[in-house]
């Protein structure tokens, strides 16, 4: 909550979040003490296994040598003391072997590419080209703008001067996000408005990225009189909506939440709006925005400039362009799967039958390598959990983020991982993009991400904005196809990272016997979480029994929606049904996988693997069959293939009867209807008979 009150926002209660009786507990209290009740409960699981064991060994001492059992307890005492200070302490001296070893480290070879590169569209007006000594002081900025711009800013901003559409495409960490807000600021400054209107709307994916879209924007205008609101969920809906009604001249949202202002404050619409920029704009038709998009888009000003932007292009970002972009001028600065250039690519390989292994193999990283400023990604908010608890238990400084925190818990992990107060932040791809935090060191995938276009996005957190920094992933056999693309594309030589066997097998023993305190900690969690939820039931009745019926249900109005709740409900069947068929048809080996892991209910290492791959798997799959239905007839057109080499063999020369035939230009049609020339007939060796007019051959009719 203290994060939210520093930059000026009001959170919400979620659903399953205690409401408090009281007058003088406030919210706030209850919201940190939820944000820090995981890792009290880590470690009060952890103090009662050291109790245990401190226990055990004095017992054992007692048992060897009665006499000199005072002396020992003391001494025992004093080491207990000064493990509870130390992480390394955690793990005895016969481990310091382990430690000590270090991982072998050697480059994977690369591969040559045989397909050249896709030409540029003939939609685009192309802009990818600039001035590499255009400096700030070049484009007409105002002062309090001016800085050292990267590449990507230095090809957008002075077409976004211009009020050109755009359709940007560059690597994640270039500084994209300056690159649309100053132009407008520019724009902003130097015509002012006549009336308090919203003339700018910025959209993004994310909540997180919105926020940071919204400081981001503050900061770059807070020497003008321009006037920023951010609308984004699991924030206070009133608090948006009185900002909203104020015309602030830059609104930063996210779709869903716009769409619910729109319909629900009669005051508020985008009839004014004359820049809108669409930001990590493929993000946000992966989520199903695509329909939400529409809508935004449908309800905006027609007499617009339009910004897209994304650090990847995809069918569905083309899709989008064609419908809301006029002449649109395009800027690809890097290839859509170019990785940092100061990024440092490292795989560590699975065996078949090692996929147990990988937890211990994070595990090792973690604690003997990577020790700070280390994110790790998961493919499930599952797994990403239960790394949070494994990683406590053993010592670590650790938090999570991912879709079942509440906004404020999800802030309150980003403020703790900023400010150093967390070493290691365990995220799913809701981390993924546009985030931009500083001082990212290292980079580590439990599993290789859906595509190619997510693990950029992933590495893309560290070496941002020039920096160095490492990404280590791990492979296994039944991804080691993407490896061999990203090896492939790779600028830099990629390393392979190998860790010794004993130092695995010594983790994972760690990590069997830590097993019961991690199901203590889901016990606590599940015992903790039904309280709050008897507790909110409890709080609601008092509420309903003391206000009345009546008020209660005028407070709980339903919002109104740009869809009916039936058609709500069919779109969510549809894909529901689409995913479903997608990942099990014809797949008995998977349904059978699923099965069995829901009757068991505690899964094995290698099964908890093997489901982390197989979410990625059926979203590949979902992919190839959109990629594989017929494309859509749009205004962008396809992409160009490559000139051919000077080397190349050329074309057959078609035959006339072919060229007749198959030449269907005006003039062709014309001379067909009118019949051949005189030219023609003597070439042909045609005479025109004077009986019946028509053509016959000299070889086989004689005159007579």
């Amino acid at each position: 909550m203290a994060t939210l009150e520093s930059l000026g926002l009001v959170g919400t209660i979620a659903e399953g979040d205690v409401v408090p009786v009281d007058s003088e507990s406030g919210g706030s209290e209850d919201e940190e003490k939820a944000a820090t009740t995981l890792d009290e409960k880590i470690e009060k699981v952890r103090q009662k296994r050291k109790l245990q064991e401190r226990e055990a060994k004095q017992v054992k001492v007692k048992d060897e040598d009665a006499e000199a059992d005072d002396d020992q307890t003391k001494k025992e005492h004093e080491d207990c003391s000064r493990d509870e200070e130390d992480v390394e302490s955690e793990y005895s001296l016969d481990d310091e072997s382990i430690f000590t070893k270090a991982d072998k480290v050697k480059v994977k070879e690369k591969k040559r590419s045989k397909k050249g590169e896709v030409g540029a569209e003939s939609f685009f007006e192309d802009a990818s080209q600039y001035d590499d000594n255009l400096s700030f002081q070049d484009m007409n900025l105002s002062r309090p703008l001016l800085k050292q711009p990267t590449p990507i800013q230095k090809a957008c901003i002075p077409v976004g001067l211009l009020g050109k559409d755009i359709c940007a495409c560059a690597a994640t960490g270039t500084g994209k996000t300056a690159a649309f807000i100053l132009p407008v600021l520019e724009r902003l400054i130097y015509k002012p408005r006549q009336a308090p209107i919203t003339r700018v709307l910025v959209l993004v994916p994310t909540r997180e990225l919105g926020i940071q879209v919204h400081s981001v924007t503050k900061q770059l205008a807070q020497f003008s009189s321009v006037t920023t609101c951010l609308a984004v969920g699991g924030l206070d809906v009133k608090t948006q909506e009185a900002a909203l009604r104020s015309g602030p001249d830059i609104l930063i949202a996210t779709p869903g939440r716009l769409i619910d202002h729109l319909h629900n404050c009669p005051s508020f619409h985008l009839s004014s709006v004359e820049v809108l920029i669409l930001d990590e704009a493929d993000r946000m038709l992966d989520e199903y925005f695509e329909e939400q998009m529409k809508e935004i888009i449908r309800l905006c000003s027609h007499h617009r400039q339009t910004m897209l932007f994304s650090a990847t292009m995809t069918e569905e970002v083309k899709d989008l362009a064609s419908v809301s972009l006029k002449n649109p001028v395009r800027i690809f600065v890097n290839s859509n799967t170019d990785v940092a250039p100061f990024l440092r690519q490292e795989f560590i390989r699975i065996r078949p039958n090692r996929e147990g292994d990988r937890e211990a193999i994070v595990t090792a990283l973690l604690t003997r390598t990577f020790q700070d400023h280390v994110m790790l990604f998961t493919q499930t908010k599952k797994q990403a959990h239960r790394m949070h608890i494994l990683l406590g238990l053993m010592g670590l400084r650790v938090g999570e983020l991912h879709g079942n925190l509440s906004q404020t818990q999800r802030l309150e992990s980003l403020r703790r991982f900023k400010d150093e107060q967390i070493d290691i932040l365990v995220a799913t791809d809701v981390a993924a993009r546009g985030l931009d935090i500083e001082g990212v060191k290292t980079v580590i995938n439990f599993t290789m991400p859906n595509t190619i276009k997510h693990y950029v996005h992933r590495v893309g957190r560290t070496a941002r904005a020039g920096k160095a920094g490492r990404s280590v992933s791990l492979v296994g056999e039944e991804e080691r196809k993407m490896l061999k693309e990203i090896v492939k594309t790779a600028k830099t030589p990629v390393k392979a990272r190998i860790l010794p066997q004993d130092v695995i097998l010594k983790f994972r023993e760690k990590i069997e016997n830590l097993e019961k305190d991690i199901y203590a900690v889901l016990c606590l969690e599940r015992e903790e979480r039904e309280m709050q939820q008897s507790e909110a039931q409890i709080n609601k009745a008092k509420k309903q029994l003391e206000t009345g019926k009546k008020e209660a249900g005028s407070e709980s109005l339903e919002r109104s929606w740009f869809q009916t709740r039936e058609e709500r409900k069919k779109e969510k069947l549809a894909k529901a049904l689409q995913e479903f068929d997608l990942a099990l048809r014809g797949k008995k080996k998977r349904k059978k996988f699923v099965q069995d892991t829901q009757k068991k209910g505690q899964m094995t290492p290698e099964e908890r693997s093997q489901f982390e791959i197989l979410k990625s798997q059926m979203y590949a799959e979902r992919l190839a069959k959109r990629n594989r239905r017929a494309k859509r007839a749009r205004a962008l057109p396809e992409e160009e293939p490559a000139a051919a080499p000077a080397g190349a063999k050329k074309k057959k020369k078609l035959s006339v009867f072919d060229e007749e035939l198959t030449n269907t230009s005006r003039k062709a049609l014309k001379q067909y209807r009118a019949g051949p020339s005189f030219e023609d007939r003597k070439r042909l060796g045609i005479t025109q008979r004077r009986k019946g007019g028509n053509f016959k051959s000299k070889s086989r009719y004689k005159r007579k």
